[in-house]
């Protein structure tokens, strides 16, 4: 459900990629069992995959590694940019943990 345009939730977004890959697949002219058959991943849970983008980062790394898909996957989480020397030299030691708020 869009709350407002360009916002979208988490469910928006997972069935975005769910549909992406299938019209990836699809363009591709593969099968879903060819998918299945390459990813390692059961057919069963490719389906449930197409039509509701439910399955887990284990699967969609595989069904994306079959469609040919994986760039991009490896920057979803991007490091912060840093706006002064000040803030680039605080984040030079590695954080274990995030602090606890009070």
């Amino acid at each position: 459900m869009k709350l407002l345009a360009g916002l979208q939730t988490a469910g928006d977004v997972q069935q975005t990629i769910a549909q992406s890959a299938k019209a990836r697949r699809l363009s591709l002219n593969i099968t879903q069992q060819d998918v299945a058959a390459r990813s390692g991943v059961s057919i069963a849970t490719l389906k449930r995959f197409e039509k509701d983008g439910s399955t887990s980062l284990a699967n969609l790394l595989a069904i994306a590694e079959a469609l040919d898909a994986l760039d991009g996957f490896d920057t979803l989480f991007p490091a912060p940019e840093y706006t002064s020397l000040e803030e680039l030299e605080q984040s030079t030691t590695a954080r274990q943990r995030a602090r606890r708020t009070s």
